[in-house]
């Protein structure tokens, strides 16, 4: 109580010194003692399971639903050589159960045959679009949810026959 009729500057410094106080106190704690030597025993050890589960298509789910396998096959293909190309996109998607007929992809070449700056591509599912997108304009690999536009397709502009 008698600290509250110090004057305001007092205060301050008296603050300050408890709290200082209090953090070295609080170093002071004992230090913990250390684990001993793992056994270098034959006997095997359980490892454990990792708890995070692989993304799965899910048939009756939304898009938001499968936006994470979606994205996940989309990081595959963007991290191997055949990141520039649309159609690695596309069958990666397929192989993941993505029907092929619900795509649309981009051209991945200008049309002086020099690559695209990016390319798009795209899965309808249940009334919405999942879109990715990929390239050297792109910063880093993005798959988004997106409504339908009109026409009901998920990519606005010219896109290539998938028709292999």
């Amino acid at each position: 109580m008698r600290l509250l009729a110090l004057h305001p500057s007092r205060f301050a410094v008296a603050c300050t010194i408890g709290l200082v106080a209090a953090l070295g106190v609080a170093g002071c704690a004992p230090t913990p003692t250390p684990l001993p030597a793992p056994s270098t025993s034959a006997t095997p050890t359980a490892t454990p399971t990792p708890t995070a589960t692989a993304p799965v298509l899910v048939p009756e789910g939304s898009a938001a639903d499968n936006l994470p396998l979606f994205r996940e096959v989309m990081n595959a293909v963007a991290a191997t050589d055949a990141r520039v190309q649309g159609r690695a996109y596309i069958d990666a998607l397929v192989a993941a159960g993505f029907p092929k007929t619900a795509m649309e992809l981009t051209n991945d070449q200008t049309t002086v045959g020099n690559p695209a700056d990016s390319i798009q591509f795209s899965v309808k599912w249940a009334g919405e679009c999942l879109v990715g997108q990929v390239g050297p304009s792109t910063p880093a690999p993005t798959a988004l949810v997106l409504p339908l536009v009109p026409g009901d397709t998920c990519l606005v502009g010219q896109t290539r026959p998938i028709d292999w």
